[in-house]
């Protein structure tokens, strides 16, 4: 199964409430917070909602 390795790379000071919330479900709540996702739609759509804050990889 496909799975993400996100990384937030910028501050979550001064973001939207739903911004900060979002990156929280995922793990990240300090800059260089890593954490493994499954792929599917739920992590896509996360993903897709603060892709300003963070660096996403591919994983086999």
């Amino acid at each position: 199964m496909k799975t993400y390795k996100i990384t937030l790379v910028k501050s979550l000071n001064g973001r939207f409430k739903k911004h900060i919330a979002t990156a929280v479900s995922l793990g990240l709540t300090k800059i260089g917070d890593t954490t493994v996702q499954p792929d599917n739609e739920m992590t896509r759509g996360k993903i897709s909602q603060i892709s300003y804050l963070i660096r996403v990889e591919e994983m086999n």
